[in-house]
Parts: C-alpha cells; sequence; structure tokens
C-alpha cells in the first residue's frame, strides 16, 4: 500500500471514528432496498450519515482493500454541511474531515 493509500485509509478511519463519537453510527444497516437507490447519496431513502456509513465508507474501504482506482472526483462536503444543521451534535471536525475527503479526491489524477 502505498503512501496516498495510506493518507486515504487513516481519512476514512478518522470519518468513522468521528461519526462514532458523535453517536451517528448505527449497529443495525438498513433495509437492503434503501440502499439500492440510484439516487445519489441515496438521498431518498437514507439520511446522509446512513449513507456515510453504509455506502461511502463501505465503497471507499473496498477501494483502498482492492488497489481499485480513487474516484476521480467528490462533492459530499456542500450537501454534509446542509444536513449536519439539522443535528443536535457539533459535527465541525466532521464537517471538515469530509472536507478534507473531498479536497483529497479533487487532487488526485
Amino acid at each position: 500500500m502505498d503512501n496516498v493509500t495510506h493518507q486515504l485509509a487513516d481519512l476514512l478511519l478518522a470519518i468513522e471514528a468521528e461519526m462514532r463519537n458523535l453517536g451517528l453510527w448505527e449497529a443495525q444497516p438498513p433495509p437492503a432496498d434503501a440502499l439500492e437507490s440510484l439516487i445519489p447519496f441515496c438521498h431518498d431513502t437514507l439520511h446522509l450519515e446512513q449513507w456515510l456509513q453504509w455506502v461511502f465508507l463501505v465503497k471507499m474501504k473496498q477501494v483502498v482493500e482492492s488497489g481499485e482506482d480513487f474516484p476521480t472526483s467528490s462533492d459530499i462536503e456542500p450537501l454534509a454541511e446542509y444536513r449536519f444543521e439539522m443535528l443536535p451534535q457539533r459535527t465541525e471536525r466532521l464537517l471538515e474531515l469530509i472536507g478534507q475527503f473531498d479536497r483529497f479526491i479533487n487532487r488526485t489524477p
């Protein structure tokens, strides 16, 4: 695993840890049909924090472990800013980590 892949793996682990710290981590997955949505971020079937846990982190961990190519762009932060305003938790750190992910991916060829 190269240094760039290690950086991505560390960032994904930090996002997961912060979600757990904030109580945004669920023990049970949503129904399978909720994960099959064709709408970006499964916006019609999941809350963003559910999508982060059950779709985004799962897929990105698979990319890291398999050595697949990274996505070519990411723009999660604006939606996270909007969604997290509605939550009672202090999500500043999680927003920063998501922004770091966006910037990391957008600079990676």
